[in-house]
């Protein structure tokens, strides 16, 4: 299923809405504006595994792409916005995308594209045009709004954060079917978990050019229902998103979660949020007391999956479920865990190593890096994959993660998971965010620091770094517990929950020391 079928069937019907504006996109519209970019591409002789890429805010031209090159046989990349232009220009040239499409709000970067991406030809801007590039609407004005004669299913070529290095392309092989032919897997996964459907309203308040938002939109709109697009999180303008769009389906981020609990009681309860169905999370483990708090807000309908870009395995914990395994992150539905050691070899339940996924073989590369490729793959067991993640299962197979093997600390020769600190500190009235790093100590290697960005109206001072250390020594065993602890006026975490904490820790290697920066 595509926008085509719900262009027929419900021409008038809302793809997708601006939560901010109120602006819709129908799918005749959506439809139509797809089929004149397919056409174009064509005309520009992209033909099916070819790729293109798309650098730009939430925007409802954002739908538009997608679903132009997801019925072309295309493969699409889309950029984090917030990169500088030597950043994204590197993805859009590695991806070896031949048409770029941005928007005139991202112009200032958009300007300095195209001398990092050599491979791309044609550079098109929408809501506006600078210099170099052609304007979107009256480009694809002068294509027919008619189907391809063959729409064979494109794909997502999407790209890891880069968190702790240059990002890298993740890379599957197109499924060799049509675009009418099914709604897909993510689609199906929707469907058959949450009950998406074509009376799905789905509140997508992250940023779209990251996996989860654009396969739950693309998703959403396989199936008929509609998107309610926020341009960017803010935590009352998605309670009121909720209430005036009458949503039934969301997705979140841990922060998010944070950022909502420590509103005001009167903003909590100011909204109606009756019609909020399923509440689903993601991207970062979340922590147990903030989770808690949400669920005695929102009640049992916040769901959580764990899995990555590369799709090489999926957990799915229900409410009930993780009220009776706090902490977990599921059981898995795709794809055999196995815990294994530095070595490789398999652990027993209840000890912590490297969370792989077995499946029959492995389904995705990344793109123009075989090292990187081998190395997410089990020394001895090639269709053994893993992303980093350290973890264990008890004994009824439900697994929880521990933190990311590259955040782990080695004081004295023990190991530290970052996570079981922060997860404990964010539940301080005082602390917004938190990042828990190793800096050098010479006796000990490293040592625990934490980094605190306070909540809005609160100083840093001595005396609160005090408070925070007393009350971390109350929460987690003093071994584990900061040493010292800094803080900073915001955290260098990306709009879809993660942390740039190598840019962090890099800051603290060469010195050594508390100070209020």
């Amino acid at each position: 299923m595509y926008p085509g079928k719900w262009a027929a069937e419900l021409p008038n019907k809302p793809a997708a809405i601006n939560s901010l504006t109120g602006e819709e996109l129908s799918y005749a519209d959506l439809d139509e504006r797809s089929n004149r970019l397919a056409q174009l591409l064509w005309n520009l002789g992209l033909r099916p595994g070819d790729h293109i890429s798309v650098f730009m805010e939430n925007n409802l031209r954002y739908f538009e792409v997608i679903w132009a090159a997801l019925r072309s046989g295309l493969y699409l990349t889309t950029v984090n916005r917030y990169l500088t232009g030597e950043e994204a220009g590197y993805i859009i040239d590695n991806s070896q995308s031949r048409v770029t499409i941005t928007s005139k709000h991202l112009a200032e970067v958009g300007r300095e594209l195209p001398p990092h991406a050599t491979h791309c030809h044609t550079w098109l801007m929408t809501d506006g045009v600078e210099e170099g590039y052609s304007s979107y609407e009256e480009t694809i004005s002068q294509y027919p709004a008619e189907e391809l004669d063959e729409q064979p299913a494109g794909t997502f070529m999407l790209y890891s954060s880069g968190t702790t290095g240059r990002p890298k392309g993740i890379s599957r092989p197109l499924s060799g079917r049509a675009i009418n032919e099914d709604a897909g897997p993510i689609a199906a996964l929707l469907k058959a978990m949450w009950g998406f459907d074509e009376r799905t309203t789905y509140l997508s308040p992250a940023p779209l050019y990251h996996t989860a938002p654009i396969s739950f939109c693309t998703g959403t709109q396989a199936l008929g229902g509609t998107v309610v697009l926020m341009p960017r999180f803010d935590p009352i303008g998605a309670l009121r998103a909720i209430q005036d769009f009458g949503v039934t389906h969301s997705q979140w981020v841990p922060t998010m979660f944070t950022r909502m609990i420590k509103l005001p009681e009167e903003e909590l309860s100011a909204f109606d949020l009756s019609s909020h169905r399923f509440a689903i999370h993601a991207a970062a483990p979340c922590p147990l007391g903030v989770k808690q708090k949400m669920l005695d807000w929102w009640g049992p309908i916040i769901h959580e999956y764990y899995g990555g870009t590369e799709l090489n395995g999926i957990t799915l914990a229900s409410p009930e479920e993780w009220l009776t395994h706090p902490g977990t992150v599921g059981r898995s539905i795709l794809g055999t865990i196995h815990i294994c050691d530095d070595e490789g070899q398999e652990l027993p339940p209840g000890e912590a190593g490297i969370v792989y996924f077995e499946l029959p073989e492995m389904n995705f590369s990344y793109h123009k890096d075989e090292t990187k490729t081998r190395d997410a793959q089990h020394p001895k067991h090639p269709n053994w994959t893993a992303l980093g993640d350290v973890g264990y299962v008890d004994e009824e197979g439900f697994l929880f993660l521990t933190d990311r093997a590259t955040f782990m600390i080695i004081s004295g020769g023990v190991n530290i998971y970052p996570q079981e600190i922060e997860d404990a500190m964010i539940m301080h009235p005082s602390v917004a965010d938190v990042a828990v790093i190793g800096v050098p100590n010479e006796e000990m290697g490293e040592e625990v620091k934490a980094v605190v960005q306070t909540v809005s109206g609160v100083e840093a001072s001595d005396a609160l770094a005090e408070e925070l250390l007393t009350y971390a020594r109350e929460n987690i065993a003093h071994y584990k517990c900061p040493r010292s602890l800094d803080f900073m006026d915001e955290l260098p975490r990306l709009p879809t929950g993660k942390l740039y904490k190598r840019l962090i820790k890099d800051t603290y290697w060469g010195r050594t020391g508390s100070k209020i920066v």
